[in-house]
């Protein structure tokens, strides 16, 4: 399930409300004041070529251990007691209201599943038996029923009608599934091309594969920060193992283990060998806190609670890694009206751990993006310049739209601050085409480009 807690937009940007602090030369009044205009005819949508694959670096021991705490617990907790997979040939099919824009995404991640993750995988038609139902519809009916899901699998179901007739019965009990025959994923059709496309990704792959996330996997979508939008290398390998021919459905996780050594050195020669080893495991608190600091229901006050107990609970178990900054992430966005100069030193915490690795750019650039805004509001132009123009590259090869047109109309901004408007208007052009899948519709385009705009003091 893909979970709303971080919105494709938000995650990259929260200008819009947040108490950013203005220059003299620039009183609230002027700022707020200041808008940009879409030009008559925008340029046409841009999309990405071919994806840009980065395989896992970490040893095979550690990934199996991942592979495993994937494929034998669900999300809540509950663990699974046999993996479960399809057996044979793998058909989909799209039903409903698809919007023209879907066909070349999921064109695009079914030739990836055939030759990255090696799974006999192809389209029918709509009225055809299917191993995978896509069915497309609106976001608030399905919202009705899962308030928190952007988007979502079930097993043994065929359409949104079966869902509805299943609800609270075993029929969609996950731990009693002993061979997958029959999946059904559920997608918003009125959302942004790039919304749509994240869905599909996700839970297209858990249809497939694993139906957990864990929050370690710093390179891959099973992980509910949601930086990462596309199925990564890391992603195919679970899945090729998934459907390595040693294993099957019904076999336990004892079975599994016993197993992976050998399928992993054979099909990433580079991980070496060496029996499961586990991951750290994040603690339930840690997890509640996070969940209740970026998920819905509780009172601001309450989230920012959860968002300072889980900096101070990842300090405390000792971690460096993306579990602190992500922590720092949440501070920081809950914190940004209440006292910026605490929310971007959050900012700029996380962003130094992310930059610590070169697996973590995407990250990073999740954290410049704020810091790029910061520098705008507050005058340094320069500044802002160079941190959107670290940031690009990880963005493009991640292929994030709206991460990536909001980078771009930042620097537009800048830009102009320095009286430089020919190379500004080049740049914020450049971004509407992004802009155009990554927010949708020309109105959502043209507020994003007047919310960046409102915090230059230009």
């Amino acid at each position: 399930m893909r979970m709303m807690i971080l919105p494709t937009l938000l995650t990259a940007f929260t200008i819009s409300g947040c108490s950013i602090p203005m220059t003299a030369n620039s009183p609230r009044e002027e700022v707020a004041a200041r808008r940009i205009a879409l030009p008559a005819a925008l340029p046409p949508m841009k999309a990405f070529g071919s994806t840009h694959i980065i395989r896992p670096s970490r040893p095979n021991s550690v990934i199996a251990g991942d592979f495993l705490d994937l494929s034998f617990q669900l999300e809540s907790g509950r663990p699974l007691p046999v993996l479960t997979r399809f057996e044979g040939p793998v058909t989909l099919r799209v039903t409903g209201d698809a919007p023209s824009y879907m066909t070349a995404d999921l064109t695009r991640l079914m030739s990836r599943l055939r030759i990255e993750a090696g799974i006999n995988i192809r389209q029918v038609a709509a009225n055809e038996t299917a191993s995978i139902t896509l069915e497309v519809i609106p976001k608030r009916q399905l919202q009705r029923l899962v308030p928190h899901a952007a988007c979502f699998v079930a097993p043994n179901v065929a359409s949104w009608q079966d869902y509805k007739a299943a609800r609270g019965t075993a029929r969609l009990d996950w731990t009693r599934l002993r061979t997958r025959t029959q999946m059904a994923v559920f997608l918003p059709g009125d959302v942004s091309p790039q919304e749509l496309r994240d869905c599909l990704h996700e839970e297209v792959a858990q249809a497939l594969g694993p139906v957990n996330d864990l929050y370690r996997l710093h390179d891959s979508v099973f992980n509910d920060d949601n930086f990462h939008t596309v199925l990564t290398g890391f992603d195919m390998l679970i899945l090729r193992t998934y459907y390595a021919p040693e294993l099957s459905s019904g076999m336990s996780r004892g079975d599994v283990a016993a197993l992976l050594p050998a399928i992993l050195a054979r099909l990433n020669p580079a991980g070496g060998a060496g029996a499961p080893r586990m991951g750290g495991r994040s603690p339930e608190a840690w997890k509640d806190a996070i969940a209740t600091a970026l998920g819905k229901g509780a009172s601001t006050n309450r989230r920012r609670e959860a968002a300072t107990t889980a900096v101070a609970l990842a300090r405390k178990m000792g971690w460096r890694d993306t579990r602190l900054a992500f922590s720092l992430f949440a501070y920081g966005r809950l914190h940004m009206r209440q006292s910026s100069r605490d929310a971007f030193a959050a900012f700029r915490e996380a962003e130094a751990i992310y930059r610590a690795s070169p697996e973590t750019a995407l990250h990073a650039a999740h954290m410049g993006v704020q810091l790029a805004a910061y520098a705008l509001s507050a005058g340094q132009a320069d500044q802002a310049i160079a941190i959107v123009n670290t940031h690009i590259a990880p963005v493009m090869r991640a292929e994030n739209a709206a991460l990536l047109a909001t980078l771009m109309m930042i620097k537009a901004e800048a830009l102009d601050l320095e009286g430089r408007p020919r190379e500004a208007e080049l740049v914020r052009l450049d971004s509407l085409g992004w802009a155009r899948y990554g927010f949708g519709s020309n109105e959502q385009v043209g507020a994003r480009l007047s919310e960046i705009a409102a915090i230059s003091p230009g």
